[in-house]
């Protein structure tokens, strides 16, 4: 396992530094999207101008994902979030054909089993909306104003690791640029290099 988790890591270091396809840029109009969530329903970009909103992708099957989950820090972001009336989506990129994809329903139950409070949680099996932000890692993070420009791309917190212990110490970026946003002041970290296992998307067509 710690083999899997050094490779993962160092797959998610390479991939960070080949962004040259991405299309989210910060400072720039986040890419629109309308798609369906776990349970059915379409869900939009769209619907949520004028708020704040999060991207973050997940996948149970990461370890650096469960690190946040499992201790309740995700969680608990996500709630930090909502309360403040952030608009919280969690994004799932899986490809159906990898060996950790998890069905919506199965997806469902495994986050409310960590008690998740995400506003809602895309099923982007086809790739499409990860594609569109040049997403690479599970977590990684995306902030978006109330004007629909991307405010912050990155990493969850300051310590790319998978050991829990190392939460505490971390900055978390998110709460970070959310607390600067919706103070009406500019992120001062605006982008970081996210860390995480590799996004297993489906073939391009």
């Amino acid at each position: 396992m710690k083999t899997w988790v050094v490779n993962a890591l160092f797959t998610a270091a390479l991939l960070s530094g080949a962004g040259a396809s991405a299309q989210a840029v910060v400072g720039q109009p986040a890419p629109a999207f309308s798609m369906k969530d776990l349970q059915g329903r379409t869900v939009a970009l769209a619907d949520f101008k004028g708020k704040h909103v999060v991207l973050e992708w997940v996948n149970p099957g990461c370890p650096f994902v469960q690190k946040h989950y499992n201790s309740g820090n995700m969680p608990a972001t996500q709630k930090s979030a909502i309360d403040k009336g952030v608009v919280w989506l969690s994004v799932s990129s899986t490809s159906r054909d990898a060996g950790d994809y998890q069905p919506p329903a199965e997806l469902a139950a495994w986050l409310k089993s960590k008690n998740a409070v995400a506003t809602a949680t895309l099923d982007d099996a086809g790739g499409k909306l990860g594609r569109a932000y040049g997403a690479r890692t599970t977590p990684h993070m995306y902030v978006i104003d109330p004007q629909g420009r991307l405010v912050y791309a990155g990493a969850i917190d300051s310590k790319p690791s998978a050991s829990v212990s190392d939460i505490k110490t971390a900055t978390n970026y998110v709460n970070q640029a959310l607390a600067e946003a919706l103070a009406g002041k500019a992120v001062s970290q605006p982008q970081t290099t996210a860390y995480g296992c590799s996004i297993k998307y489906a073939r391009a067509d």
